[in-house]
């Protein structure tokens, strides 16, 4: 065996809440065409994430990849924080 990972799935998305103790809900938008009129529509899927460090805070634009099952719910996990909320970046400031 080469020891390397097989691909895993990533994507970007937002914290909507911060639940428990290391854990968050991403909300990932996409688009899917209608079945029926083919019109695009906006969906949404929510993830539950495992947050490590518990850094993360709501409306940080994060990265996450496809991981083994760590819980109940949890099937992804947090790589890194692309981008800090507004409300977090004025709080740090104060």
């Amino acid at each position: 065996m080469s020891g390397e990972r097989s691909c895993r799935k990533d994507l970007v998305g937002v914290v909507i809440s911060r639940m428990g103790d290391k854990t968050v809900k991403v909300s990932y938008a996409y688009k899917a065409p209608h079945p029926l009129y083919k019109k695009e529509m906006r969906r949404r899927t929510i993830l539950h994430a495992h947050d490590a460090a518990n850094e993360c805070q709501c409306g940080d634009k994060v990265e996450l990849m496809e991981t083994r099952p760590i819980s109940h719910l949890k099937r992804w996990r947090v790589v890194r924080i692309v981008a800090k909320s507004p409300k977090a970046v004025e709080a740090e400031k104060a």
